[in-house]
């Protein structure tokens, strides 16, 4: 299927943007809360895909995502939804703990979403594109070439760097890792905002975002975000989801480091230095 890129222009003013929601309503509603605080508009906020994944409320957050009025993009979980796929796609390694896992919140999510999500999920693109503060910005999900990649601060810059001119960016807006970093190299900008629907792996239950400030120059800002995490554990332990995943919620530490390199795997619990 082809890409599907939508160009915002030229955007002003603060914006808020973060990745994976994951079906964690009661992080959406708080970030929601901090947005009309701030008075940042819901076009200004823009997500990186993966609304929908680990957690009890999928339906429950499409709905209140589409009624907000925010932007985003189609991360894995989306695209698979939207074909009616078997898994979630985020290229699990076969028979690993984290594919195991997808066994039970994908189908789950699957049953719980109404045709209205299911459009709704369909009418995203690829990738959102807007020029701020005099760079261009390009969101992706994993990378521009597989949207199930995963790209962290380690990732070497041979393998980011490509993603910049296929988008035409200064500044690239990542997501699907779950983990906030920033990687200047270049003049450019690798940015991952991290995830609101989980911990990042630090031994905190809280979980990130980031702003965009344009007076006078461009600025860039990560942010904790602290919600209701214990409803949100406590509606995961329905038995039908992992009930590690709900752990995490309260402990802020990944079941397994599986998925991460060594660099990223070596700093689990440590907190995060951004």
């Amino acid at each position: 299927m082809d890409k599907k890129l939508t160009d915002l222009g030229t955007v002003k003013g603060k914006m808020l943007l973060f990745g994976g929601v994951y079906s964690n309503l009661q992080a959406l509603e708080e970030l929601i809360r901090i947005a009309d605080k701030q008075g940042i508009p819901p076009e200004n906020c823009i997500c990186t895909g993966d609304i929908v994944g680990y957690c009890a409320q999928p339906e429950e957050v499409v709905q209140t995502f589409k009624k907000w009025g925010a932007r985003s993009i189609l991360g894995n979980v989306e695209i698979q939804l939207r074909d009616g796929a078997e898994d979630c796609g985020c290229d699990f390694r076969e028979g690993s703990r984290c594919d195991g896992f997808s066994q039970l919140w994908f189908p789950y999510a699957q049953s719980k979403l109404s045709k209205s999500s299911l459009d709704y999920i369909a009418s995203l693109p690829d990738h959102i594109t807007f020029n701020y503060a005099g760079n261009q910005v390009g969101i992706l999900h994993g990378s521009y070439f597989n949207v199930s990649e995963f790209i962290y601060k380690s990732t070497n810059w041979e393998v980011k760097a490509p993603n910049f001119s296929k988008l035409n960016a200064d500044i690239i807006v990542g997501g699907h890792c779950g983990l906030p970093f920033q990687h200047l190299e270049n003049e450019k900008y690798w940015l991952n905002p991290g995830v609101i629907g989980m911990p990042a792996n630090d031994g905190e239950p809280h979980v990130w975002y980031m702003t965009f400030n344009d007076d006078g120059l461009f600025k860039y800002n990560h942010h904790t975000l602290k919600y209701n995490y214990k409803l949100t554990s406590s509606l995961m332990q329905n038995g039908l989801l992992p009930e590690e995943y709900a752990r995490t919620i309260i402990t802020g530490i990944w079941d397994n480091t599986e998925i991460l390199p060594a660099y990223e795997s070596g700093l689990q619990g440590f907190g995060i230095v951004l």
